[in-house]
């Protein structure tokens, strides 16, 4: 969870939401990202979904289920979506969302009978880090 925080602050840097993910395969860490949504003008650079193409491309297959995702706030709909179609094993993530989560929150899509996957889910992992990132974050913004 160190490194996911490492990349939300990078993305706090640059002027974007500060969330941070990293994909650990094999004991090894595989893929890191922070959020790029500004930066790409594009909606679905979400932490998770860069970090999750990173590692399906070094693996080679859209397929990762031998991953685990470290994410440093709870995913929202589209990134819970990418996390099932991915396959990934376990979502560790730190702050929930109670406005855009999609796993703790919300929808709660890895409950519905229309999932393909679920991980195993672990939430509050360096929590407090994670939401004092994002709260500083938006403070600075008002």
């Amino acid at each position: 969870m160190a490194l996911a925080l490492e990349e939300a602050e990078a993305a706090a840097a640059r002027g974007e939401v500060p969330v941070g993910a990293v994909v650990v395969l094999d004991g090894e860490v595989v893929a890191r990202a922070g959020n790029r949504t500004r930066e790409y003008s594009d909606p679905t650079a979400h932490a998770e979904m860069l970090a999750l193409r990173q590692a399906s491309a070094l693996k080679g297959s859209e397929r990762i289920g031998e991953a685990d995702l470290w994410v440093t706030l709870e995913p929202c709909p589209m990134c819970a979506g990418a996390i099932s179609f991915f396959r990934v094993r376990r979502l560790y993530f730190g702050a929930e969302d109670p406005k855009g989560g999609a796993v703790v929150n919300g929808v709660r899509l890895f409950e519905q009978p229309s999932c393909h996957h679920r991980p195993e889910v672990y939430g509050g992992f360096r929590e407090i880090q994670s939401g004092n990132i994002l709260r500083n974050f938006f403070r600075a913004k008002r």
